[in-house]
C-alpha cells in the first residue's frame, strides 16, 4: 500500500492509496483543491471549513448527477439488449420462413423439370 502527503488548499494531509493508484489519488487531490478555490473566488473569505463543506457538497452533486445518467444508461442499455433480442428472433423467424419459401420453390421446379422431362421422353424429344 503506497502513502502520499498531498496538499490540499495550503494543509498537507498524508493519504493512503493502493500500489500504482498515486497519479489518480493525485489527480482527485488537485480536482478537489479546484473545487476549492472555486468556491473562494466565488464566494471569498467564509472559512475554511466552509469553503470544504460547499466543495465536498458540489462534488457529491457531480457524483450523484453522475450516477443518476449512469443509473439511465444501463437501463437504455438493457432496453436496447432487450430490442436487440427481439430482432434477432424476428431474423431467425424470417429466415426460416425464406428458406422454406425457397425449399418449396426448389421442390415445385424439381417437380417441373421432372414433369417436362417425363413429356420429353414420351414424346421421344430429349432435351
Amino acid at each position: 500500500m503506497a502513502a502520499l502527503v498531498v496538499s490540499i488548499a495550503g494543509r498537507s494531509y498524508r493519504i493512503a492509496c493502493g500500489d500504482g493508484e498515486e497519479a489518480r489519488l493525485e489527480e482527485l487531490v488537485r480536482y478537489v483543491e479546484s473545487k476549492i478555490f472555486s468556491m473562494h473566488e466565488s464566494f471569498g473569505q467564509i472559512g475554511e471549513q466552509r469553503l470544504n463543506v460547499m466543495a465536498a457538497i458540489a462534488i457529491a452533486d457531480e457524483a450523484a448527477d453522475a450516477r443518476d445518467r449512469a443509473q439511465a444508461l444501463e437501463i437504455e442499455l438493457k432496453e436496447l439488449r432487450q430490442k436487440m433480442a427481439s430482432l434477432e428472433a424476428l431474423r431467425q423467424d424470417e429466415m426460416t420462413q425464406h428458406m422454406k419459401i425457397i425449399s418449396e420453390s426448389t421442390a415445385r421446379v424439381e417437380r417441373a423439370i421432372a414433369a417436362l422431362n417425363k413429356q420429353a421422353v414420351a414424346r421421344n424429344d430429349f432435351l
